[in-house]
């Protein structure tokens, strides 16, 4: 595991913006509003060939009108400290502009109990004058201070050179040291990108920290808890392999009109952009409030996107509770009128409520259902073995003439309908991607490839290859007019007679 350097500081002295500007690109959300990061964000860095971990944490202290009981404010402050007590050095981060304040004075002392190295880092010296101002926060105790900019990029080098110098030394292997044993071989392939996504309170975050066995992200049964997409590091070992994954926390999407502020639509969008960059989306969804209209809007940006999906219907063991519970008052009410109880006592099962969920997301009718609950761990295994299942599904490669002979039997077994006296004709296929699963299709028109011969031909190919939890994707392309045979122009010019000249 890399060193780890975390960025932490009273709220908005512009932590996030730092955070974003040493890891080169625009992770966390930055705002004017103090307190919107509550999670650790974490990225991976590198200075002058020194690999590390940069992570960015909540504003230490209360806001106004904020209450020390608020489980967010605490579950905020317990990120904090996590992330203070597994960093190697640690950056705090002050406001130029403001000067020297109370609560820098907290936050400092909290850090020298911690024995971590500190480097303050003087945010907003966005001119030489204020710069100059740095050293009024050598009252802090700290030798290492840097005057910075977030957002001009003032600095940076500086603050990066001294931290990276503060990280411990690589210390060399001795040459006398005993083998060790055989360890997992870690796959050679980059991480696969797990996207948890779905509208708010479906417990996303809490599968996330279940699958992870830590308390990784806050949970909350407050809507609109999480805010930034949260990345999470995630390795499990499978017959001597270690297969890596990077689990993306993402906020709830909900309706356009339903967003409160500009905070929450910047949250909304970084979620949709994670759907985007994944690789296999997790969609969850609350087994005790069924399938809504907002579900509907969340699967339609996954099949625009073209992702590969799985479907999670969380908090199971709610919906079993409840079941029951009805099934008995029903049990009780039969019995008051008849003097026994109801033939159809038996609950709902796993297989019906999985075909009523397809039937309602019927666009996403390739994605295979688990049903979990985070709060119990129930099924969670079997939610891993479905992405190692898909992931493989997503790198099939089909032989082309395979492929050809398989479009050719479907095509025969129902032919295209034709259109104004035209009749669309496939000439040959072949497989230009793996993720998602692409096949470009060369025919004679390709505004004749309509969509339900489309869905007809997907169909097929899923039923021969497979292909469970991935979108299959059909790419007509007219083929280009055939060159003249050069045999016909010698035929028509040899008819010809030849030009007299004179």
């Amino acid at each position: 595991m890399s060193d780890l350097i975390a960025i932490v500081g009273r709220p908005n002295v512009g932590k996030s913006a730092l955070f974003n500007r040493l890891v080169g690109r625009r992770i966390a959300i930055v705002h004017d509003e103090p307190g919107v990061t509550r999670d650790r964000i974490s990225a991976e860095a590198e200075w002058r060939g020194r690999p590390f971990t940069l992570v960015d944490t909540g504003g230490i202290g209360l806001l106004r009108g904020e209450k020390t009981g608020d489980p967010i404010v605490q579950a905020a402050f317990k990120q904090v400290q996590i992330a203070i007590e597994s960093a190697n050095v640690i950056l705090l981060v002050v406001n130029a502009q403001e000067g020297l304040v109370p609560l820098d004075r907290e936050v400092a002392t909290q850090l020298r109990r911690s024995g971590k190295p500190v480097v303050v880092a003087v945010n907003k010296a966005d001119n030489p004058k204020v710069a100059l101002a740095a050293s009024e926060f050598a009252e802090l105790g700290f030798t290492n201070i840097a005057p910075v900019s977030a957002i001009h990029g003032h600095g940076i080098d500086a603050v990066l050179k001294t931290a990276v110098d503060l990280l411990p030394a690589a210390r060399p292997e001795p040459a006398d040291r005993a083998p060790e044993p055989a360890s997992p071989v870690p796959d050679p392939s980059p991480p696969l990108k797990l996207a948890i996504v779905g509208r708010p309170n479906v417990g996303k975050s809490s599968i996330l920290n279940a699958l992870t066995q830590s308390e990784r992200v806050i949970v909350s049964p407050i809507p609109g808890t999480t805010r930034d997409a949260v990345d999470v590091p995630f390795e499990i070992t499978t017959d001597g392999v270690v297969q890596r994954y990077v689990l993306i926390d993402t906020a709830g999407v909900r309706k356009r009109r339903s967003v409160a502020d500009s905070i929450e639509f910047f949250s909304v969008q970084r979620a949709e952009r994670s759907i985007a960059r994944c690789d296999i989306v997790v969609f969850v969804l609350d087994a005790a409030s069924g399938i809504l209209e907002q579900d509907k809007k969340v699967a339609d940006l996954i099949v625009e996107n073209h992702k590969a999906c799985i479907l999670v219907v969380n908090k199971w063991d709610l919906f079993e509770a409840a079941i029951a519970q009805a099934r008995r008052k029903q049990a009780r009410g039969a019995k008051a009128r008849t003097g026994h109880g109801p033939r159809d006592a038996e609950p709902q099962t796993l297989a019906e409520f999985g075909r009523w969920v397809q039937e309602r997301l019927f666009f996403l009718d390739y994605a295979p259902v688990i049903f979990a609950s985070a709060q119990t761990g129930f099924h969670l295994e079997r939610l891993l073995e479905a992405v190692r299942y898909v992931a493989a599904q997503l790198q099939q490669r089909i032989p082309t003439a395979l492929l050809n002979r398989t479009l050719h039997e479907a095509v025969e077994r129902r032919q295209p309908v034709s259109a104004a006296g035209h009749r669309l004709k496939f000439f040959y296929a072949t497989q230009v991607q793996s993720a998602p699963p692409t096949f470009l299709l060369f025919v004679n028109r390709a505004d004749l490839f309509s969509e339900p011969y489309r869905k007809y031909l997907a169909g097929e190919l899923r039923r021969a290859f497979g292909y469970e939890g991935c979108p299959i994707v059909l790419v007509a392309k007219p083929r280009p007019q055939t060159i003249e045979p050069v045999r016909k122009k010698r035929r028509r010019t040899a008819n010809d007679k030849p030009a007299v000249r004179k």
